[in-house]
C-alpha cells in the first residue's frame, strides 16, 4: 500500500470508460495495483450523470461508445467545465482522428494495449499542471 494511505490521502482517482466490461474490468485491476481508484463506465451518457467528475485525476475514455464517440464525450464534459485530462484509446485511429485528437489536447493510445503506454501516459497527465481548454 502507498504510504501516507492511512492518513487519509486519498488515491488519485481514474475514471475508464468502454463499453466492453472485460477492458473496463482489466484496466481497474491494472491501475488499482499502480495505487489508483478506478471507477469504470460503460456508457458516455452514464459518465455526464456523474455529479463529481470533477474528483477524477483522469480519464480514460475508448472512441467508439454506444450513443457518443470519445471525442464527443470529452467535448460535452469540457462544456461543463470539466477539464481533467483525457487519454482516448482506440483501435486503428485514422487521421482525421489522431488531428481532432491533437487539436483538443488529447493523447491516443491504441489498442491493443500493450506495454506500459497507457500508465505512462495516465501517469505523465497526473503529474503535470492542468492545461486550460
Amino acid at each position: 500500500m502507498p504510504q501516507g494511505h492511512d492518513n487519509g490521502a486519498r488515491s488519485p482517482l481514474v475514471i475508464v470508460v468502454d463499453d466492453d466490461p472485460a477492458v473496463c474490468e482489466s484496466l481497474k485491476f491494472a491501475f488499482e495495483i499502480e495505487g489508483f481508484a478506478v471507477r469504470t463506465y460503460t456508457k458516455g451518457a452514464d459518465l455526464l450523470d456523474a455529479t463529481d467528475l470533477a474528483d477524477c485525476t483522469c480519464f480514460i475514455i475508448d472512441q467508439k461508445l454506444p450513443g457518443m464517440s470519445g471525442l464527443e464525450l470529452v467535448a460535452a464534459m469540457r462544456r461543463r467545465h470539466v477539464d481533467t485530462p483525457a487519454i482516448l484509446i482506440t483501435t486503428q485511429p485514422t487521421i482525421i482522428l489522431r488531428e481532432r485528437a491533437a487539436r483538443a489536447g488529447i493523447p491516443i493510445v491504441e489498442k491493443p494495449l500493450l506495454g506500459n503506454a497507457l500508465l505512462e501516459r495516465v501517469q505523465a497527465a497526473v503529474t503535470r499542471p492542468p492545461a486550460v481548454c
